[in-house]
């Protein structure tokens, strides 16, 4: 068995094939030569959302929030703390739910900020409501 795994660019949009040893070492885009890993979230739109969620190996941590929502706006320094210390084992996107309205009902989303975590294609589980940084990372790294 492979110990490579399918990451796509947060820049280019390429897929690139890691081996999961070597994921903590920097890895950069065999493409566009820019890093592979952020340590920020990733803005996405639905076709973005799409590409990630279909053709990464790595699990993905979405944030389904929307600009007027309170909590959203409280969760938002929160998610991007988690992001530096999730990553590289989880990818850390955000998704505008006002400007992605087609992806928040096929998704169907309820209620705002919503977390779902995607691995292998398919939502794995999913927790509506804010965390503090603790809750987030302890409760994203049982689906690593």
């Amino acid at each position: 068995m492979s110990d490579k795994i399918r990451v796509v660019c947060p820049h280019c949009g390429a897929v690139n094939n890691v081996p999961q040893s070597r994921l903590g070492d920097n890895p950069v885009c065999g493409k566009c030569k820019k890093p592979l890993f952020t340590g920020h979230p990733l803005e996405l739109s639905e076709a973005g959302f799409n590409r990630f969620v279909e053709k990464s190996d790595q699990p993905i941590l979405v944030d389904f929030w929307a600009p007027w929502c309170g909590p959203c706006k409280m969760m938002a320094p929160v998610f991007a703390q988690a992001a530096q210390q999730l990553e590289p084992q989880f990818r850390l996107v955000k998704v505008n739910t006002e400007d992605e309205r087609n992806l928040a009902a096929r998704m169907r989303i309820q209620s705002i900020p919503t977390l779902a975590i995607f691995k292998g294609g398919r939502e794995i589980v999913r927790q509506p409501g804010a965390m503090d940084l603790g809750s987030l990372v302890n409760w994203a790294r049982q689906y690593a």
